[in-house]
């Protein structure tokens, strides 16, 4: 059974419209494991790039598009007009309530990126908290709000490790987020260089937000700040984890500002334990996931997002 056939299966038998990611990730725990070509680790961005391909491609695709956010998928045979016209009207409802019910603080999206970092970048992430550090007037401005971890000790070889330590070239590289509700024209300075000034220490450092302005000219801008001072811009969808993604890349830097490591290791006992962590960590070749943020499953996720509808007015 191949990619298309078993996204087919899965409408048919939900017999509601899906997005790509979420059909097969909710279904992965029952069939994926029993099939040769669909291993647990398959990228499902890849799903969608299929489907995409095949009603671009294919007159005869079995699949239409819905006009929703985010992207659903149906099948041709099942959809009628009076169906159309129900998911759409539902899907207006339910956005009119998200506006107006849904709302988010920046420390409820640490679980979203959490999510979306372990998942599609294999980074172990770890929330620093401000309050815990000893100079509370100026931290905002020294750390970031979340710092992350890439090991590479699944892909190299033990020997392999053991002359990069011998050579002081580990693989290690440390990630630097600042998160934010929304961005836009108003905020977009005061919240770029607030990253710049507590995540340039880092390999790769980024604004993350959960609403930003799509317009061109803003897009233009961003990316022109991007350029010059190297952090990137991810996009954390709360309505749909599986399609967060990078909207601009962080410039990669070789080696990390180590004064500024030290300068953040000495006001905040969280950045320090991280560090700690990492080193125990790489040394030991054994990744205690539970020392890290915890990554909630999709459908906690989703619950959460449900609850928190409930408790804000």
């Amino acid at each position: 059974m191949n990619f298309l056939e078993f996204s087919i299966k899965v409408l048919k038998e939900t017999n509601r419209p899906l997005t790509p990611h979420r059909n097969l990730g909710n279904r992965k725990r029952e069939r994926v494991r029993h099939s040769s070509k669909l291993k647990r680790k398959t990228p499902w961005q890849t799903i969608a790039a299929r489907i995409y391909v095949d009603l671009r491609d294919n007159p005869n695709s079995p699949f239409i598009k819905l006009k929703l956010r985010p992207t659903k998928f149906f099948l041709k045979e099942l959809m009628s007009k009076d169906l159309e016209k129900r998911i759409l009207s539902d899907e207006e409802n339910s956005t009119l309530t998200d506006k107006k019910e849904l709302k988010f603080s920046e420390k409820e999206l640490h679980k979203y990126l959490s999510y979306y970092l372990y998942n599609y970048h294999f980074i172990y992430s770890k929330t620093i908290f401000h309050q815990n550090s000893n100079k509370k007037n100026f931290a905002q401005w020294i750390h970031p709000d979340l710092v992350g971890v890439y090991f590479p000790i699944t892909d190299w070889e033990n020997e392999v490790i053991d002359i990069a330590k011998d050579v002081g070239s580990l693989g290690i590289k440390l990630f630097s987020y600042e998160l934010k509700i929304e961005l836009n024209f108003g905020n977009l300075r005061e919240s770029f260089f607030q990253a710049v000034s507590n995540s340039s220490w880092a390999h790769e450092g980024y604004l993350v937000v959960s609403n930003y302005d799509r317009d061109e000219e803003f897009s233009e801008e961003y990316k022109r700040l991007s350029n010059s001072f190297g952090i990137g811009l991810i996009h954390l969808d709360i309505d749909d984890p599986d399609s967060s993604r990078i909207i601009f890349q962080a410039k990669t830097k070789d080696f990390i500002d180590i004064d500024t490591v030290n300068k953040i290791a000495k006001i905040n006992p969280d950045f320090k334990k991280f560090l700690k962590r990492v080193k125990t960590d790489f040394t030991s070749r054994e990744i205690r996931k539970e020392e890290y943020d915890k990554i909630e499953m999709i459908e906690n996720l989703e619950n959460k997002k449900s609850l928190e509808k409930t408790n804000h007015p």
